[in-house]
């Protein structure tokens, strides 16, 4: 978020959430869910996590996937993960 007053600079306000882990819900897909660590996002919430895997959620089945780029029109929900 960036304000402006009168003869201010603009200054980012928001820290991103780089390294952070987090569990992404998905879009019409509520048994699965990917884990990973954000390395960078956009303005369309297009994510690109790395360590990343696919989790179905009632047989806890882990697949690992790596480094992906995830679309943010399958995001629902962004959950953070403890370590």
């Amino acid at each position: 978020m960036a304000y402006r007053g009168q003869g201010q600079k603009v200054q980012k306000v928001m820290v991103q959430p780089i390294r952070s882990r987090i569990q992404v819900w998905l879009y019409e897909q509520v048994n699965t869910r990917i884990e990973g660590c954000i390395i960078g996002f956009d303005e369309y919430m297009n994510l690109v996590l790395d360590d990343s895997e696919e989790v179905h959620m009632k047989t806890k089945n882990r697949k690992p996937l790596g480094r992906i780029m995830l679309k943010g029109d399958n995001i629902t929900l962004l959950q953070s993960v403890s370590n």
